[in-house]
């Protein structure tokens, strides 16, 4: 079910998506060859109790998931683009790091993710990384009141595409309120003037993620971690939008 939201409740929306902001901000500043990826959940974890805040990871058993996921953050690394399950693996130089985090606060979810590379960096890397961030721009600005579902994906896919990447849509954007997943269903790649149509109050968030050389998934033996068919890199780019009058507003802002 579709849910609108009024202007109070997206006020009450705004400390989820601020806390969610932060805590990436201070794993980003931690984030360094050398850093183990249980460090990183461990500080957010550390994060969420200072606050008083709930994460939507831990417990987080859908059906794709081998069993709750147990962590707080998703930490995906190099080939893995998604749903990265944190375990005891040291940060290398130029390794390229995908940060995916969602918490409820005082009831309310928000849900951002952000790519970046340690250490050295290659090019290509940090060219996939700007493609994300491109398109995750390009599909907020499209998220405009009197604008469809499909004007987002159309937006996104552009982007992508104008870069030679290849799109897969079994994962994208979607709802976001009392819990952290619920309709509509945001794809990274749709026709423009299809789909649902955005209206004040439509809280979403916009998630476009991609691999270098593919859209061929796999999931890693974890049980949870999605990596690209050719071991190929990813990145991934999240934000939490609400559509209002005056345009698209970044819950999650850093």
């Amino acid at each position: 079910m579709i849910e609108l939201r009024t202007h109070a409740e997206i006020e009450q929306m705004k400390p989820a998506g601020r806390f969610v902001a932060d805590v990436l901000t201070r794993l980003l500043e931690v984030a360094d060859v050398g850093v183990n990826l249980l460090e990183l959940d461990a500080l957010a974890h550390a994060m969420i109790r200072a606050r008083g805040a709930q994460s939507c990871y831990i417990d987080y058993h859908p059906s794709f998931g081998a069993m709750p996921f147990g962590k707080v953050l998703c930490t995906s690394v190099n080939d893995a683009v998604l749903h990265g399950l944190p375990r005891d693996y040291t940060l290398q130089d130029g390794d390229l790091l995908s940060v995916d985090f969602a918490a409820a606060v005082d009831g309310w979810v928000s849900d951002s993710a952000v790519s970046v590379v340690v250490g050295t960096a290659a090019q290509q890397d940090l060219d996939l990384i700007d493609t994300a961030s491109r398109a995750l721009d390009a599909g907020i600005a499209a998220a405009q009141v009197g604008a469809r579902v499909g004007d987002i994906s159309a937006a996104i896919a552009a982007v992508a595409h104008a870069d030679g990447l290849s799109i897969n849509t079994d994962f994208g954007g979607h709802g976001v309120g009392r819990t952290m997943h619920g309709d509509p269903h945001v794809p990274n790649n749709g026709r423009p003037g299809r789909g649902y149509p955005l209206k004040p109050g439509l809280v979403i968030a916009i998630e476009p993620w991609f691999l270098q050389t593919t859209d061929v998934l796999y999931t890693d033996p974890d049980g949870w971690t999605l990596r690209s068919g050719d071991g190929s890199r990813g990145a991934h780019m999240e934000h939490t939008i609400a559509i209002t009058d005056r345009g698209p507003l970044v819950l999650t802002a850093r």
